[in-house]
């Protein structure tokens, strides 16, 4: 197991997201030792604001040390507001090989959930099946734009194994969990050559797929037909998840005039 950098406080934990599908959200570490190299929005914002200095200072995670404590404090005036919180959006809650980082986020979904708050997670690593004993109104996700580890490495080098996210998802959902799969950002061609509905059927027993466009990235707009094909691939993932029975959701300007 690996060990985060170091701790910080804070003075707030839960708020409300600015993103589509989003209500509230909890970001209870600073950093991720995925090192994502789309390029990562989380990366981009915080550096811009200047939380964080360079690519290897963001791969160094901080765990916030009080985050429980913040939780008790701001669960009673915010739960009759919140319709679910999102484990994370500008980090990981089960960072692979990161123990003490998932052990926080575990107790986090504890204290929400008693609360009677659903919780909805997304990770890169490796969802841990002491999660089925939790609420079965939670939602349980897994980041897969490939099925190719030479791409995940290239992509998302500290990340678990695609292999091994799939296998944890479903021991979940064999559980009787939601579980869903983000299928963002999707790369384009010129990226790698890949046969994208060999993706999706590893992972027909999903619940819910959420498609989306790269973006931040020149090499996809150098790509001149890439807005024919993410329209493309949408239409793919839709005709996919009627036919099995999955709940779809399409992100915003991923399909596009192809034009």
């Amino acid at each position: 197991m690996k060990e985060v950098k170091g701790y910080i406080k804070r003075k707030s934990m839960l708020y409300v997201t600015g993103v589509e599908y989003g209500d509230y959200t909890m970001n209870h570490v600073l950093g991720c030792a995925h090192g994502c190299n789309y390029p990562c929005y989380a990366f981009m914002l915080k550096k811009r604001f200047g939380q964080i200095k360079s690519y290897d200072e963001w791969i160094e995670p901080y765990l916030v040390s009080n985050t429980l404590e913040l939780l008790d404090a701001e669960i009673p005036k915010l739960k009759n507001k919140i319709q679910s919180v999102q484990l994370c959006f500008t980090t990981d809650p089960f960072m692979y090989g990161y123990d003490e980082i998932i052990q926080m986020s575990l107790e986090a979904i504890k204290k929400l959930n008693s609360a009677g708050i659903k919780c909805i997670v997304l990770t890169k690593g490796i969802l841990p099946v002491e999660l089925a004993e939790l609420s079965l109104e939670n939602e349980y996700g897994i980041t897969l734009i490939s099925l190719n580890e030479r791409y995940r490495e290239c992509m998302e080098p500290g990340a678990a194994s695609y292999q091994d996210r799939i296998a944890a998802m479903r021991k979940l959902h064999d559980k009787g969990c939601k579980t869903w799969v983000s299928m963002e950002p999707y790369p384009t061609p010129n990226l790698i050559e890949q046969d994208l509905c060999e993706v999706l059927e590893a992972i027909s027993f999903t619940d819910k797929i959420i498609f989306g466009r790269m973006n931040y990235n020149k090499e996809v707009t150098a790509y001149q037909r890439h807005k024919e094909y993410y329209n493309k691939k949408a239409d793919e993932v839709i005709k996919f998840c009627i036919e099995k029975g999955i709940q779809y959701y399409i992100k915003e300007k991923t399909i596009t005039e192809a034009i």
